[in-house]
């Protein structure tokens, strides 16, 4: 006997992301897509009662860096257990392709620490196209949108060289961005706090961006400075995007250091008044006061010319290191200033491949245990040697009043800043990996009462999928693809600690990916019913 539907969510009060109030109508999928919202009667081979719960769009994560754990974390639990249905990946410049033979070693080193010891990548790709049809065949879980990495493009042309694009150079580079774009990327990010994209300049990125404007992509940053230099980094992160006439994205919103708590509220009215000219900028937040990063974007840029080898071999030079420490102590051209933001106290270590007994334990506490504290940079050197700057780091260095107001502000998306994980991962990765959304969902909305919860699901919802041109999600819509998270308004929160971060949330009974039921009531099915999702 034919059934009218697939799948039927019944008693369910409906949140269609907009923001509007819930409304309560019965939603009918067929073959992977919202068939119908509204009273039916009709037949399904599965029914979901939804009664007294929260039905949305699934959760759109505009900042991942899943495109990193994928292949060894094909089912995504970390995430789909959150509701996320679709993350956004390839951010801060540092994708997994374009691949040039020559310059692999460098990336595979450089990416060393974000990738997971155990699994082999094999690395049998040369496009962002190849790569993404691997994970295609492999099978995943969640939807994943690719971004072009600027950061690896440059390493595909120019390795780790400071020195500025030539003609030639430039050539190659905005080759390897269409291809990546014609391949189905959304568009190009930059980490430019991350060597080697740290090395371009501005003049660079305007015309490597150009290429964006044939494609209709968007450009996202990481951008160059968010402590002391916040507003010209935003300035320039803005100059790129109307320089070409393109979306802006602005990743994890945010200032670093105590010195600087307080100018997201002069950033925010940049965002505001470059909307008002005509740019289409806008930014995400993730709901932590801690970032996580490898430890060798502590150091100064021009240390890691040449790669992380070479960057070793200079922490072996007593005149070097001299430098080094000055540079840090007074952040000059650091990648990210944590020594001097979060204290020697406050960045810990969240994964070490080479010696896990170092997991969870701050840099002064290894420091004070080795009996180096005394010299600290000396004793520091000495560790990044030992452990080969193989090292993921957790830094505390923002403020909770700023995380409020960029999470309150119109503009701003939720954004994870995280990769899609399995307790069998190991390590104390930050707890933005299993809590971001139900976090924001819990603390925020339900106890602090900062955002409404139907405003809360639009910034995971409609919000992120209208500045990356996401046509078909993030609303609940007859012919829409159905995406759909079903939670407990009452019962949704992170569990996840920095202590004890591997701890998924409770509250989520259903996350429907492409019409498949992938989690039901609280438990991952096993079905890979992701996608890839592709530019039009």
């Amino acid at each position: 006997m034919a059934r009218d539907f697939d799948l039927l969510i019944k008693n369910g009060r409906v949140l269609d992301g907009t923001s509007s109030p819930y409304f309560r109508k019965d939603i009918g999928i067929k073959s992977g897509k919202i068939e119908k919202i509204g009273k039916t009667d009709g037949t399904a081979a599965k029914v979901i009662d939804a009664k007294n719960q929260i039905v949305s769009p699934g959760f759109i994560d505009l900042h991942s860096h899943t495109d990193h754990s994928i292949l060894p974390f094909p089912e995504a639990e970390s995430f789909i257990l959150q509701g996320v249905t679709t993350q956004v990946a390839g951010n801060c410049g540092l994708a997994l392709a374009p691949i040039n033979e020559k310059t692999l070693p460098l990336l595979r080193r450089y990416l060393e620490p974000s990738l997971y010891s155990g699994y082999d990548y094999g690395w049998g790709w040369k496009t962002l196209a190849q790569y993404y049809e691997r994970i295609e065949k492999q099978g995943t879980s969640i939807n994943l949108i690719p971004l072009v990495g600027q950061g690896t493009v440059r390493l595909a042309v120019k390795g780790f060289d400071t020195t500025p694009a030539s003609k030639s150079e430039m050539r190659q580079m905005k080759k390897l961005v269409a291809e990546g774009l014609e391949g189905g990327a959304f568009g190009m990010s930059t980490g430019l706090v991350y060597a080697p994209g740290s090395y371009s300049t501005t003049e660079e990125l305007i015309e490597l961006a150009s290429v964006l404007t044939r494609y209709g992509g968007i450009y996202t940053s990481h951008i160059r400075n968010e402590d002391a230099r916040l507003m010209e980094s935003v300035e320039e992160a803005i100059k790129i995007g109307e320089a070409n006439d393109i979306p802006v994205q602005i990743s994890h919103f945010k200032a670093i250091g105590k010195p600087n708590w307080g100018k997201v509220n002069a950033t925010l009215r940049e965002l505001e008044q470059a909307r008002a000219r005509g740019v289409q900028v806008s930014c995400d937040v993730y709901p932590y006061t801690a970032g996580s990063t490898s430890i060798a974007s502590a150091l100064p840029i021009w240390a890691l010319e040449g790669g992380i080898e070479k960057m070793l071999t200079r922490l072996k030079d007593k005149k070097l290191r001299r430098q080094i420490a000055h540079d840090i102590d007074s952040s000059t051209g650091c990648g990210i200033p944590m020594i001097k933001s979060a204290g020697w106290g406050g960045v810990f270590v969240s994964g070490c491949l080479s010696n896990n007994s170092y997991e969870g334990k701050s840099l002064e506490q290894i420091l004070r245990e080795k009996g180096r504290f005394n010299d600290p940079y000396e004793g520091f050197f000495d560790w990044l040697l030992e452990i080969e700057g193989n090292v993921r780091v957790i830094l505390f260095y923002g403020s909770e009043d700023d995380v409020r107001t960029v999470m309150k502000h119109p503009l701003a998306s939720i954004g994870s800043d995280g990769r899609a994980i399995s307790p069998k991962a190991g390590g104390k990765p930050h707890p933005r990996y299993y809590g971001t959304f139900p976090r924001v969902l819990g603390k925020y909305v339900r106890e602090e009462k900062l955002l409404t919860l139907e405003e809360a699901v639009r910034k995971m919802t409609s919000l992120p999928a209208a500045a990356f041109g996401i046509q078909d999600r993030g609303i609940l819509r007859e012919g829409f693809a159905a995406d759909i998270t079903i939670f407990d308004q009452d019962r949704i929160i992170d569990k996840a600690t920095y202590e004890n971060p591997h701890q998924y949330p409770e509250g989520i009974s259903y996350v429907i990916v492409n019409g498949e039921v992938v989690v039901e009531n609280g438990k991952h099915t096993g079905i890979r019913s992701g996608k890839v999702l592709k530019r039009r």
